[in-house]
């Protein structure tokens, strides 16, 4: 079994010390906080997260006070009651990153968080706080499946952007699976998906970590060192 103390000591040995390793991972996460975060906010955050992925993630904040104006501030009854013709029309606002594929996404979303509140009886801030911490990959399945565009990294990294605390499985997280033997097929797979959450569920009871922080050491003991220096 690899050991949370070989990792964070192969960590710190590329890092130079613990001061500078300590200092480049996440602080704990409180997920009380999500619990009184509206259902506007979830959307926007998980538009803001799609409309970022393969782009250039500062054009995206530049043009987000758009995104907000043109969008309603994402208010959920009032994006569904719009007209698909006005749909069209927004997607070309020059106030945002005119990408219709992406904008339509709104509206899906908009619908799930919609469709989930009315099941579930709770806000979607309510349902994703309440989520089991020990099955993480089911929530990103369950967005993935009802949502759209929310797979691979785009969902993890909105939820984390909300107060979920996620591992991220990046290039170097992910090579590092592979090295040691824990996942052994396509990383999308519910095989692979689930192989890394059970690995992360046993990394944690080791260490008493949360799951960003793990991540994050499992990238800086294995990938690329630049983090933390100057070129």
């Amino acid at each position: 079994m690899i050991r949370f103390r070989d990792i964070y000591n192969l960590a710190l040995e590329r890092k130079g010390s613990e001061e500078i390793l300590e200092g480049l991972i996440s602080g704990p996460l409180d997920r009380s906080s999500l619990r009184v975060v509206s259902d506007d906010r979830c959307l926007a955050e998980f538009t803001k997260k799609i409309f970022q992925s393969g782009f250039v993630w500062k054009i995206v904040e530049k043009k987000w006070e758009g995104f907000e104006e043109v969008f309603w501030g994402f208010d959920i009854d009032k994006l569904l009651l719009m007209p698909e013709d006005m749909l069209e029309r927004k997607a070309q606002d020059k106030k945002i990153i005119r990408n219709f594929r992406k904008v339509v996404t709104i509206l899906v979303n908009a619908q799930m968080i919609k469709e989930t509140c009315q099941r579930e009886d709770k806000s979607f801030g309510k349902f994703l706080s309440d989520w089991p911490k020990s099955d993480l990959v089911g929530l990103w399945l369950y967005l993935k499946n009802n949502g759209s565009r929310l797979g691979g990294n785009t969902g993890p990294f909105a939820l984390r952007a909300l107060g979920i605390d996620c591992f991220l499985l990046t290039k170097d997280v992910e090579d590092f699976l592979r090295l040691n033997g824990i996942i052994d097929s396509g990383i999308s797979s519910k095989r692979a998906l689930y192989a890394a959450q059970n690995f992360f569920n046993d990394l944690q009871k080791d260490s008493g970590r949360n799951f960003s922080e793990l991540s994050r050491l499992i990238a800086f003991s294995f990938g690329d060192n630049w983090v933390g220096f100057s070129r």
